[in-house]
């Protein structure tokens, strides 16, 4: 297997597909390199590399007892563009990994990135705070970790519900979508599964959003149950300079999954790549 080792020993696995302009896809919690499937065979297959990794403590890197931050979400970043040696990439993140990505930039800048695409993601804060006040009040984050505790099986196969959108009307999110969610989730340490909701509900991500100076497209699904758009995506297409914003009408959280919103993801992505 491919693998990275971090300035601090740890080994990540990575996939690296095709050739071409690099494009490096940044998975969202709990998932791994494998939610990236169905785009990475998009881009190797129209001229471009994929890579993606599985972040520590999710899939098939390895699960260290301490790390989960974003500061060393984003160090391990650096090391594995060094290691696969990629200059001019457009960064994809979804959810979390957006989270990543702007705390790559805010950290390490745009010397490696070309371009930006947040999907879904977390940014510029999650958490409810009298600044904040569209956020998600710290009792969700609370009732998150507790049902990991608790029976962490059976809490990723109900998340998945929400996740996909699968408990609303005329819905097109097939068995599939949520059985690959739960074998996905269940790779992930459940060490890192309940550190990283601190760490992606307590994050402030809004002055590394200042320090953006590539183009970057953010997608945000209208009916996320996960990361509801107006404390995310609604706010950081104000703050990054360069920013083209899109709304997918009745756009689930894992809408780059989910028949119909799958496609058109597909669509405005290859738009991106090659505008």
């Amino acid at each position: 297997m491919p693998i990275c080792t971090t300035r601090d020993g740890v080994d990540l696995f990575y996939k690296d597909w095709g050739s071409g302009p690099p494009v490096v896809f940044l998975h969202g919690w709990p998932l791994n390199a494998d939610a990236w499937e169905d785009q990475m065979k998009l881009v190797a297959a129209h001229g471009f590399r994929g890579i993606a990794h599985d972040r520590r403590g999710h899939g098939r890197s390895a699960q260290p007892w301490e790390g989960y931050d974003f500061d060393t979400f984003a160090d391990d970043l650096q090391d594995l563009l060094t290691t696969v040696d990629v200059r001019d990439a457009v960064l994809v993140a979804h959810s979390m990994g957006g989270g990543e990505l702007a705390r790559y930039i805010g950290r390490h800048g745009t010397d490696r990135v070309s371009k930006a695409v947040l999907l879904s993601a977390v940014p510029p804060l999650m958490l409810k705070t009298e600044e904040n006040p569209e956020g998600t009040p710290q009792k969700v984050f609370d009732t998150i970790k507790t049902g990991i505790l608790n029976e962490r099986s059976q809490f990723w196969k109900d998340t998945a519900e929400t996740f996909y959108g699968a408990n609303r009307p005329g819905n097109r999110v097939t068995q599939g979508n949520k059985d690959a969610f739960w074998l996905m989730a269940m790779q992930e340490s459940i060490k890192a599964a309940v550190a990283c909701v601190d760490a992606f509900a307590t994050t402030d991500f809004t002055e590394d959003l200042r320090k953006f100076d590539v183009s970057t497209l953010v997608i945000h699904g209208d009916d996320d149950q996960i990361v509801p758009i107006e404390a995310t995506s609604a706010k950081s297409s104000q703050i990054i300079p360069d920013c083209e914003y899109l709304v997918y009408e009745h756009g689930s959280h894992g809408l780059s999954s989910v028949p119909g919103h799958k496609e058109r993801f597909h669509h405005d992505l290859m738009d991106f790549l090659r505008s």
